[in-house]
């Protein structure tokens, strides 16, 4: 009677797919533990003996505790038929798969940007003649307006250079001292206007007066430049 029994319970484990060796799924290894075939008084979900956690291999879960709540509210009134058929069958489980709700979430998002991206992607190949011509017109730009601008931006900066050689220190003392020296010769010009009697007393002294006074100025300011 031990051999009738055993030969029934061998007959209620799931086939192997046909054209395939072994089932798409990790294969349930058989246990006092593992699924049970049900039996005429007992079916249904409450039938399955699940491995104590002990068990079980630890392994990281990425689900959340209310993700997995909901799995199990999906598979908790599925017969035991219908979860083997999961575990053997890979078109049923990509079906119930792609049935989750947090599945259809993450599919619909990822279409809602694969969508976007598409439109992004025609809008820029549709701004692609502009994009030619803009890039057409820097080239002109470049090649015209850009080398009479460089042309123009080194005159003014030999300007600049000039400039600052001009009211440089040493430039400034030289043309002070310069200045000095030109106002010395025109007092001794003066003196001998009025040596050979060119000018009258009053118009020397008027001007002797003012060259001279322009003349120390300059010479007291050369001077204290020079010592600082």
């Amino acid at each position: 009677m031990s051999t009738t029994r055993g030969s029934r319970e061998q007959q209620a484990q799931p086939c192997p797919r046909e054209g395939s060796s072994h089932s798409w799924y990790p294969p349930v290894v058989s246990s006092p533990n593992s699924i049970r075939p049900p039996s005429p008084s007992n079916s249904g979900f409450n039938s399955i003996n699940y491995p104590k956690p002990t068990d079980q291999p630890e392994s990281p879960s990425h689900v959340s505790p209310a993700e997995e709540a909901g799995l199990i509210a999906l598979l908790k009134d599925k017969s035991v038929d219908e979860l083997q058929r999961l575990l053997s069958d890979e078109d049923a489980y990509n079906q119930f798969f792609l049935s989750v709700p947090l599945v259809k979430t993450e599919n619909s998002i990822r279409d809602a940007l694969r969508k976007e991206i598409l439109q992004l992607a025609r809008s820029n190949l549709e701004k692609e003649p502009q994009i030619m011509e803009l890039r057409n017109q820097c080239m002109i730009l470049r090649t015209t307006e850009l080398a009479a601008a460089q042309e123009k931006l080194s005159e003014l900066e030999k300007q600049k250079e000039d400039i600052m050689k001009f009211h440089s220190p040493a430039s400034i003392l030289y043309r002070l001292h310069e200045a000095t020296n030109k106002t010395e010769e025109e007092s001794e010009a003066l003196h001998r206007q009025l040596l050979d009697r060119e000018i009258d007393l009053g118009t020397f002294v008027h001007k002797y007066k003012k060259l001279r006074n322009t003349y120390h100025r300059r010479a007291l300011i050369h001077l204290a430049a020079k010592a600082s």
